[in-house]
């Protein structure tokens, strides 16, 4: 390139003052145009007015509050509502005109983008979640009666005297609100499909929670927290919900099969001058009154075999047993059997009976026979409750479990077969803690070998008597009673037999009873002398049976531990915990109203 080109060149570049720059006309022109946009730009961001600052809800902020901090400033928020009443956090009544399952059958073909405004629903529920898309539209999940809703809240459908950001500022996870409002499908844009709703007009807080319940991401898992907290376990686990709504089908289904057939159902007393009608040990009470000590029953056998000698002979009861035994997965001090007794009956009818009881029972719970049960040591079950159950005779299968043969029956009770035992139980390396009765002692090796092989129902029958105290001796078997138990998962889920009702033989039995008492068995049944002159009035042949509502319902909800079952099982108590907790009345500092002559208007309202 000549020096006359290169001259040339220069002289059409011109000075970019602001980068001091030799740029040509274009370029130049180019940036300051640049320059001039920016310039307005940042006029205009000078005289606009400041962006407010983001705040995050009262819902966010509390998120990150302690639980003992949230329910310190919850409990007084609600004391502040219950002040001024605006709203009133405690209302008396609300009125609700929908079943929220029927709801949900009902309009589950509503179409997307649908409302039918003139259809009125008032339902009451629990909130799980609500969210906020700014201050004009919230939604909630609610719950009731198991399943749960949507509901969809927008300013402009806001009606009441409360206004819209009223009704929902001082809402929180856990309330109980009601809602009135309208059916209808949301209509969102990101998806094809809306979620059916009610669409509020109205949300009236019914009963406020003062406490955080868990986040339904995390849940409430704690086994023993969920036992001593069982309304929080029902609140968050439709599965805990679950399992008691089949236990108040099973229980409601053995009351119509005894109903239909002609049973009347009876209560007996819960406490009593002797502990009789099972082979266990008793709770002990004091009446202050009579100075006098009780027991808890342990069995309402006698007072129901007392109504049969009276002419009530169909009769059976529903209730509460109390037992001071060990506690583990599969009892509690408290449980509840059912027992019937039927006149004119044996052993034979009751094991029928038995198998269509509850064979039935299953197909009406659970649509079929077949169930599922799993151990806590992860063995699983597959349980066919069919009829007709295996049945297998107790000392047949013991002597082929234990190779040797037994004493006749006639000596199943003698000192002689104590010593038979005693060595069988080293053989078979079984063992049995004191005493070492010949009942007791027969009873491990019968749940060693016989009870273990038991995972579809099976009844084991043909018991020695002195193991039976109130069973009829066998009519074919010298030394054996006509009794049998039914084990299925290999645990006993019933006991019956057919009953004793000489009351020669009956004396003869209690005075064996209290001979083993005597040997230091705490289980065995003292002398009731009541019931025994009860039978001098005659006792016609009579059926027995018992079964315990508790185990049938943990095989049938798959639960291996009794507490599942127990809406409140017994619980030791917590060492140390509640001391520093105050009540929501403490927090806020409301003090009790003196009321004159409180103590004896209680007194005078005692219902008797």
């Amino acid at each position: 390139m000549d020096g006359a080109e290169t001259i040339g060149q220069l002289a059409n570049l011109h000075l970019d003052e602001p980068s001091g720059e030799m740029v040509s006309k274009s370029e130049l022109k180019k940036r300051q145009k640049q320059r001039a946009n920016d310039e307005k730009r940042r006029d205009k961001a000078a005289a606009a007015p400041p962006k407010a600052e983001k705040h995050a809800s009262a819902e966010e902020e509390e998120n990150n509050l302690t639980p003992n901090q949230y329910y310190e400033i919850r409990c007084g928020k609600i004391q502040k509502l219950r002040q001024s009443k605006q709203p009133n956090p405690y209302p008396h009544k609300f009125h609700v005109n929908t079943d929220l399952r029927e709801f949900l059958k009902t309009h589950e073909k509503i179409k997307t983008g649908e409302h039918l405004k003139d259809i009125e629903v008032r339902v009451g529920g629990r909130i799980y979640t609500k969210r906020s898309s700014g201050s004009k539209l919230v939604f909630y999940d609610i719950r009731a009666e198991g399943v749960k809703i949507q509901v969809m809240c927008q300013s402009q459908e806001a009606s009441g005297s409360v206004p819209f950001e009223q009704q929902h500022e001082h809402l929180r996870r856990g309330d109980i609100i009601g809602i009135i409002g309208y059916p209808g499908r949301t209509a969102p844009r990101n998806r094809p499909e809306g979620e059916l709703s009610i669409f509020a007009r109205q949300i009236i807080l019914l009963s406020p929670c003062l406490h955080q319940i868990p986040s339904e991401h995390y849940g409430f898992k704690d086994q023993e927290q969920r036992y001593r907290q069982r309304y929080l376990d029902l609140i968050m686990n439709d599965n805990s919900r679950n399992v008691f709504i089949t236990r108040s089908k099973m229980v409601s289904y053995i009351r119509r099969f005894f109903d239909e057939r002609d049973f009347i159902e009876v209560e007996t007393p819960m406490m009593n001058t002797i502990a009789g009608g099972a082979t266990a040990k008793p709770f002990i009470t004091h009446h202050n009154d009579l100075n006098m000590d009780l027991f808890m029953r342990v069995a309402p056998e006698l007072y129901l075999k007392m109504l049969i000698v009276g002419g009530l002979e169909r009769v059976y009861e529903l209730g509460r047993q109390f037992r001071n035994e060990g506690i583990d997965l599969t009892h509690n001090p408290e449980f509840t059997t059912c027992e019937f007794y039927m006149a004119y009956a044996d052993v034979y009818d009751v094991m029928e009976m038995s198998e269509d009881l509850v064979s039935g029972l299953v197909k009406h719970v659970t649509g079929g026979y077949e169930t599922t049960f799993r151990t806590q040591a992860g063995e699983t079950y597959h349980v066919n409750w069919q009829k007709p159950w295996k049945r297998i005779e107790m000392i047949p299968a013991l002597e082929e479990a234990c190779g040797e043969k037994f004493p006749p029956g006639e000596e199943l009770h003698t000192s002689g077969t104590n010593e038979f035992l005693k060595r069988m139980l080293k053989k078979m390396k079984v063992d049995c803690s004191p005493p070492q009765t010949n009942a007791r002692m027969l009873d491990k090796l019968v749940g060693e070998f016989i009870e273990e092989t038991c995972v579809n129902p099976t009844f084991i029958t043909d018991h020695p008597q002195m193991m039976s105290p109130l069973a009829k001796y066998h009519r074919d078997h010298l030394g054996l009673c006509e009794r049998f138990e039914a084990f299925v998962c290999k645990k006993e889920i019933i006991n019956a037999y057919t009953e004793l009702n000489d009351p020669f033989d009956q004396r003869l039995r209690f005075e064996e009873q209290a001979r083993q008492k005597d040997q230091g068995d705490d289980e065995a049944q003292m002398v009731d002398e009541n019931f025994c002159t009860s039978m001098e009035f005659g006792l016609p042949p009579t059926g027995g049976w018992g079964m315990g509502i508790d185990r049938l319902v943990m095989f049938l909800t798959d639960h291996y531990s009794i507490k599942e079952v127990l809406a409140f099982p017994f619980m030791k108590e917590e060492q140390g915990q509640g001391k520093d907790k105050r009540l929501a009345a403490e927090v806020v500092g409301v003090k009790p109203e003196e009321v004159e002559g409180i103590r004896e208007s209680t007194s005078m309202n005692r219902v008797s």
